[in-house]
This record gives structure tokens, sequence and C-alpha cells, in this order.
């Protein structure tokens, strides 16, 4: 009986480390992935949060994935727009260069915001860079929204936009980082249903200071100043000011 005691236990044992091996090689793998959440509110689009995920294929280089949630803010009108996509991130001395492709669920692209929104509204290549040292931060992105459907009616038109923006700074304290950020939203035409194309505004042009607040793998960043459109009610009506919290896990 004890000899069957003893196989039995010896097994029982068996059976659970080689259960436990493959989780423990797993959890290994998955502890390379990082994740980053981006809480962001601003003038224009609202609260518009962030999600961001890497995986390293090596030591220069991250696979990338994204989503951003507009659906909160304006972009309610959009047909809850939503937006995912996926790149690479390559890293050479400071800089971090992330080309991705990312496409957009909604209406806004597709139809103008007239029609219902559609998985595939639009595709939008796009590209960040970042820098980062002991005393210099700092960050290029641009993308192109264009229109991947038509779900237009006679004389409605899809949507195409370009948003790009600037900001660099520098490290006042090792947690306390001030700079200046220049932010650009310009609708870049699109195909009007009958004929003929939309033509192009900026929606904004945003230009001012930032204060961010940082520790370890988070902070705070509050950006303000002024709207160069503001001749342009019917585009904009309000000053600049943008609020992000973000912390990687």
């Amino acid at each position: 009986m004890r000899k069957l005691n003893m196989i039995c236990s010896v097994t029982l044992f068996s059976f659970f480390l080689a259960a436990s091996v493959p989780s423990m090689a797993q959890e290994k793998k998955e502890d390379k992935l990082s994740l980053s959440l981006s809480l962001n509110h601003d003038a224009f689009f609202g609260f518009n949060p962030g999600l961001t995920a890497s995986y390293p294929v090596s030591s220069k280089t991250d696979l990338t994935f994204y989503g951003i949630q507009w659906g909160a803010g304006t972009a309610r009108a959009w047909g809850n727009w939503t937006e995912f996509g996926l790149g690479a991130n390559f890293k050479t001395g400071n800089f971090a260069i992330n080309p991705q492709l990312g496409f957009t669920m909604g209406n806004l692209l597709s139809s103008g915001t007239n029609q219902r929104g559609v998985v595939g509204d639009g595709i939008v290549p796009n590209l960040t860079v970042n820098y980062d040292d002991k005393k210099i931060i700092g960050q290029l992105y641009a993308g192109y929204y264009a229109a991947l459907r038509s779900e237009t009616t006679a004389g409605q038109s899809t949507l195409n936009y370009v948003h790009y923006w600037l900001n660099v700074g520098g490290r006042v304290t090792p947690w306390l980082a001030v700079g200046a950020h220049y932010e650009n939203l310009n609708l870049a035409g699109g195909k009007i249903n009958g004929g003929g194309t939309t033509k192009s505004a900026d929606y904004y042009q945003w230009i001012g200071p930032f204060v961010q607040v940082s520790k370890g793998a988070g902070g705070l960043r509050f950006s303000f100043g002024t709207d160069l459109t503001n001749e342009k009610p019917a585009n904009s009506s309000n000053d600049f000011y943008k609020l992000s919290f973000f912390y990687t896990f």
C-alpha cells in the first residue's frame, strides 16, 4: 500500500510538473510583452484613450500594436469611431522609430458622418518618432487618414485627413520636463458622390507650452496655448488644451 501511495504521489507530482513547465515557459515569454495605457483628453476630440502593446523580436526591433477609442468625445457622432493598427518599432541610439498601419471603424471617412458606421471606414498609414535621453525628450507623429470605403449617397463626400504634431522639451529635474507643442489637423479633401472633390481646410493649428511630471513608467502631461485657426469659427471654437496620463505595464 505504501509503495502504491508513493507511486501515486510521484505520478501526481510528475503530472503537475509537466503541466507547469509549459505554463512557466509561457509566462516567461509573456513577460517580454509590454503594455501601455494613455488616457487623453483635448479641446477637439474630447476623451480619446489609447492603448499600445509591443513585443521584442530582437534587441533593436519590436512588433507593435495600437488602438484608439475615439468614440467617447465628439466622435460619438462619427459612428463611435475606433482605430486599430500594427507595425514595428526600430530603436537606434536615443531614437525609437515606429511606422504602423491602422484601420478605422465608423463613418467619418467613408461618408462624412452621414451614413452608418462600418468596419474598414478608413486606412491610416502613420509614423511616430520618439527621442529620449537624460536632458531632452521629443515626439513626432504624422498620420494620413484616407477613406477605404465609400458609403455616400448623391451629394455626400468621403473625407481624408492629415494629422501631425511635434513636441520637444527639456528635463528640469529627473521628474519634471517642460517644452513646446505644435499640432495640426487638416481636412485633406475627399470625393463627392456625383463628381468633384471636397476642399482642404485646417480644422486646428495648436501651439503652446507643455509641462510633464513623470516617475518610472508613469506620468502626466498638460499642454495648452492658442489655436492659430481661430479666425475660422466653423472649424475651430476653442483654445488649445490637452491632458494626458500615461503608464506602461
